[in-house]
């Protein structure tokens, strides 16, 4: 891990900031872009920065499934940094379910969102669906209660 990038002050990153895309709720914080960017532009990747308008995290909003294989709210489906991916939209009366977590084979995704558990089941992902009415009830999601490692 000798090569992962570190913040510097002013910088401040967020847990899930990740490369690829950066987002948090409002304005990014462009100092701690301008870091990550300087760590991961030597590596060979690029970062966009992206903000984050409503929902508490950006994973609340996009997550990914698969190589080139999205899933995305309404508000973040048409975006032009998603070109090339496969962008699974989310109907707004199931913004929630956009909270999702890939983990091998399987996508863990909430109970009670019919309309994109059918979708993703005729692209053929197995799902494990789960009972996260308490966990909403606190604007948490499945990214909340995952360890990513």
């Amino acid at each position: 891990m000798d090569r992962a990038p570190r913040s510097r002050p002013p910088a401040r990153a967020a847990s899930g900031l990740r490369a690829g895309a950066a987002g948090g709720l409002g304005q990014p914080d462009e100092a701690a872009a301008a870091a990550l960017r300087e760590q991961l532009e030597p590596l060979g990747y690029t970062l966009c920065t992206i903000p984050v308008a409503a929902g508490l995290h950006f994973k609340s909003s996009v997550n990914l499934l698969g190589h080139d294989t999205l899933v995305a709210t309404p508000a973040f489906a048409g975006r032009p940094e998603f070109h090339g991916f496969e962008v699974i939209e989310v109907a707004e009366a199931e913004a929630y379910a956009a909270n999702i977590l890939r983990i091998n084979d399987h996508v863990l995704v909430a109970a009670g969102f019919p309309e994109l558990t059918s979708k993703l089941r005729a692209r053929g992902f197995g799902l494990i669906v789960l009972n996260m009415s308490e966990v909403e009830k606190m604007d948490g999601g499945l990214s909340c209660l995952s360890l990513r490692l």
